[in-house]
């Protein structure tokens, strides 16, 4: 099949708002197409260049890409830079650059082979000739696509779940055994060849891919979690609800994983997962190490879901902001790994004894879950001969187990509840979670059975003091402001929004932004301080990134506070109150990302 073929086909998907119809529009694509071409259809339509198992990656950025379109097309930076805003991605600003292009002879495979080129060669240079073939030989339509597919902005309105659908239908299967058989296989193209051949059933779990998480739905309080925990006795009818079988556990404010443990086939093999499904082993090398020599020895492959922390010398638990310090390197020095010790806080099992657990209610798996780290957690805490390569500093480098069990209650009370809560922020924790004991496990799903009380939201007043343009359908609007508070007669930077207001009110704000910049910047404008806004936000960190020292972890915009003058925002000493309040405040030296 051509490319420009399925093209057209992503096209008509992006036109239509309509579930069912893109659906049909998928089925009859995959339906018509050989096993080959279908494989690698499923797989284009779900976004995605190779399978999840497929540990390829392209390492094709927009800059790149840019560069191949001006060099097709001739055009100008200024013209790129037009064309991007107008549509605010690569692609479809690529097909208008590119519209005088003719002819066009690649296929599905022919992208498959391309996309393989691009994952093995080395450097800019390499990949750029590469990108330019694989451009020269596609329509305008098709270039258009490419593009998206390789930043992974399809922008079709497709889910992999109506992907899923769509092979279902193409293929006369049910969607339970489809997405069944994706789960533990993990490769989207041999479920499409499986699905044809019927053989679904035959799905057998595949180690070192991740699962869906099952998330926990909020609550805002200890009285809305009771009531959802509770249940009513019918005889007799004045009889008060009684508490569900529950447990509760610390919320705590790290990073949740998923980590995978090879058995006596795959002795030593060790990965983590993140909740976006990403391999992020190298941001903890110490965690690959110490799970590679416990389960070594333990001849089970076990998936474990839990929490990553920044862990202190008095055992508990540190902020997420010390953690962050981690995040996304290639590599973690001696010192970091010294200075930011982390630990795996398991509080679920998924897999164990070749089999998966997700049908087992929570107190089953927390039963299983309970005698691995008994078994392997000791180990987790000595040595490993593979720092030996870091011999000095591992000497100093602290240790202790790096598998712990997450502490867990029985729901007893509404007094117990509350207690549990303020006992568990005393510990610098987020808040509690709430799990009902017969639950199974639901990848994906966000449903009543797991509850999470965490705390209120602080707030502040601020002022906007520069904004940039967003991304995507946003790109051609102001939407993205950075906002200030009073210090004396300075206004000092405390963090950056872009959520929380309409797009009606973004479009008005942009006229407005327009109006009153007072510097231009590329896509950076300084502003009028001028507009107060009303921010929630999770907690406040140390950082060197404002010159108030401070920034707002996770803030997000309440509400436009017209009726509030720039003089009546709020202070830097009210930040500094508010992070002296925390009693999960980050260590002093700790900085925002």
């Amino acid at each position: 099949m051509s490319f420009d073929e399925f093209a057209q086909v992503c096209e008509r998907l992006a036109e239509t708002g309509k579930k069912l119809e893109k659906r049909a529009l998928m089925a009859e694509l995959l339906a018509r197409l050989n096993t080959a071409d279908a494989a690698l259809a499923a797989i284009y339509l779900a976004g995605q260049p190779f399978a999840e198992t497929d540990r390829r990656a392209l390492n094709v950025g927009g800059a790149l890409l840019t560069k191949a379109v001006a060099q097709l097309s001739g055009a100008s930076d200024a013209a790129l830079h037009a064309a991007y805003r107008r549509h605010g991605d690569l692609g479809s600003a690529a097909f208008d650059l590119l519209a005088a292009k003719t002819g066009g002879s690649l296929t599905l495979a022919g992208v498959e082979e391309s996309f393989s080129a691009l994952a093995t060669a080395r450097g800019p240079a390499a990949k750029l000739r590469l990108l330019l073939d694989l451009l020269q030989r596609a329509t305008p339509l098709a270039a258009k696509y490419l593009i998206k597919l390789i930043l992974g902005d399809m922008r079709t309105g497709v889910k992999q779940s109506l992907v899923e659908e769509a092979i279902a239908v193409a293929s006369h299967a049910e969607v339970a055994a489809v997405r069944r058989a994706l789960m533990v296989n993990g490769s989207l193209p041999e479920v499409v060849v499986m699905a044809r051949a019927g053989t679904l059933a035959d799905a057998r779990m595949r180690l070192f891919h991740p699962l869906g998480f099952m998330l926990a739905s909020p609550v805002d309080s200890v009285e809305e979690a009771l009531a959802r925990f509770s249940e009513a006795i019918a005889e007799p009818p004045e009889q008060e609800a009684t508490l569900r079988h529950a447990q509760v556990e610390d919320k705590y404010d790290g990073m949740r994983a998923q980590l995978h443990c090879g058995d006596a086939s795959q002795p030593g093999r060790v990965e983590i997962f993140s909740r976006n499904r990403e391999d992020i082993g190298s941001s903890f090398p110490e965690l690959i190490e110490a799970f590679s020599e416990a389960f070594a020895g333990i001849d089970e492959a076990v998936i474990l879901d839990g929490e990553i922390l920044a862990w202190s010398p008095r055992q508990q638990a540190l902020p997420f902001s010390a953690l962050q310090q981690r995040l996304g390197r290639k590599r973690v020095s001696a010192e970091l790994r010294r200075q930011v010790p982390v630990v795996f806080m398991a509080f679920d099992l998924l897999y164990a004894g070749d089999a998966l657990l997700l049908d087992q209610p929570l107190h089953a798996r927390r039963q299983r879950l309970a005698h691995i780290v008994a078994r392997a957690a000791a180990s987790t805490g000595k040595p490993s001969p593979r720092a030996q390569g870091m011999l000095f500093a591992s000497a100093e480098e602290p240790h202790f187990p790096r598998l712990l069990l997450a502490p867990a209650t029985r729901l007893e009370s509404k007094e117990q509840l509350d207690r549990a809560y303020h006992e568990a922020r005393a510990r610098g924790n987020e808040g509690v979670m709430l799990k009902a004991a017969d639950s199974l496990y639901q990848p994906g799903r966000r449903g009543l059975a797991w509850l999470k009380l965490k705390r209120q939201l602080a707030t502040l007043d601020v002022v906007v003091t520069g904004v940039e343009f967003g991304h995507g359908r946003r790109a051609g609007v102001l939407s993205d402001y950075t906002f200030a508070v009073r210090d004396g007669d300075e206004l000092k930077n405390v963090g950056k929004a872009y959520s929380g207001l309409t797009d009606a009110e973004i479009n008005d704000l942009t006229l407005f932004f327009k109006q009153h910049t007072l510097e231009e910047f590329g896509g950076f404008r300084t502003v009028e301080p001028l507009l107060v806004l009303e921010v929630a936000f999770n907690n406040v960190m140390r950082s060197s990134r404002h010159a108030s020292g401070f920034a707002l972890r996770f803030p997000r915009i309440l509400r436009l506070r017209q009726d509030k003058p720039v003089s009546e925002i709020d202070t830097l000493a009210r930040v500094e109150e508010i992070y002296a309040s925390q009693p999960d405040k980050p260590q002093e030296e700790a900085t925002a990302g």
